[in-house]
This record gives C-alpha cells, sequence and structure tokens, in this order.
C-alpha cells in the first residue's frame, strides 16, 4: 500500500472522503504544488516535522513562511522541538517527507496550525506521497487534524 492509499484508509475511519488530486510531475515542495495547481504558494498547507519530547511535531503551515522553531514553538509547547530525518519522519507520521498530510499519521502527533492558513477559503495539503495533494477549507483543516492554532512563522 503507498502512502496515498493509506492515507485514504485513515481519512475514511474519520469519516472524510478527500477530493484528492494526482501529479506524475510531483508535487515535492510548495512551489511546486502551486505550480502544478495555478495558486499561490501562500494556499499551500505544507506538513513539517519536529521531534518532540511525546512524539512527533507536526506543523501546518502556509507554503510561503517558515517555522519560528527556537522561539515560537519553544514558547508554545514549552521546549523547543527537534530537527528529524526521514527515517524518524516516515516512523513517526506513516509518509516520506514531500507527502506527510496534515491528519491521518500512524502514531498520535502534536499538531499545530499556523493561522495565516484560516484566511483562505481553500488551502491544499499533500495526500499521503509527492504527488498527491487535496483541496480542503481551513476551518475542516483544523477539526480533522485537532491542531492548535497558533502564529508559528518567522
Amino acid at each position: 500500500m503507498d502512502g496515498h492509499e493509506q492515507w485514504l484508509s485513515e481519512c475514511e475511519k474519520m469519516g472524510y472522503s478527500p477530493k484528492a488530486k494526482y501529479y506524475a510531475e510531483g508535487t515535492r515542495t510548495s512551489q511546486d504544488a502551486a505550480d502544478q495547481l495555478g495558486c499561490d504558494v501562500a494556499h499551500i498547507a505544507k506538513s513539517i516535522v519536529f521531534a518532540g519530547k511525546n512524539g512527533a511535531v507536526v506543523v501546518i503551515t502556509s507554503g510561503v513562511n517558515r517555522v519560528e522553531r527556537k522561539r515560537k514553538l519553544k514558547r508554545l509547547l514549552g521546549y523547543k522541538p527537534s530537527m528529524t530525518d526521514a527515517e524518524y519522519i516516515i516512523e513517526n507520521t506513516g509518509y516520506s517527507p514531500g507527502g506527510v498530510p496534515p491528519f491521518g499519521h500512524i502514531k498520535s502527533c502534536t499538531v499545530l496550525m499556523d493561522e495565516d492558513l484560516m484566511q483562505y477559503d481553500i488551502v491544499w495539503g499533500a495526500g499521503g506521497t509527492a504527488q498527491t495533494v487535496f483541496p480542503i477549507e481551513p476551518e475542516d483543516l483544523l477539526s480533522l487534524s485537532g491542531a492548535t492554532v497558533a502564529d508559528v512563522k518567522q
């Protein structure tokens, strides 16, 4: 089962039916995804994974933003989460870098969501692979991910 099929299975358990799109050329980076979709990079909801004290910390942020780990995440979490590698990301979320969805992870994760995403009607997240993306309203993204909305950007 590839990452997208796994993610669809997780979505089904949640009662969510995404309208995912497949792009053979790939959507690994926010810019790649925006180019494929013909949207602004700001509408891409990228998932950045850090190592936390009790498992992975997934930060869903706007494609134009960088996450401020040292100051803002430390204030939100009470500690500065560590950088990770591909092995850690796969082990804790079930998905490879470039395809980590904002929800539907195989292990429980702490999820934070960039407040900037709330200003858009639709945002696009990874659908389990670096070739799949799906549209979602920010309110639904917040609800399905169980995220805490915060200022996480540099």
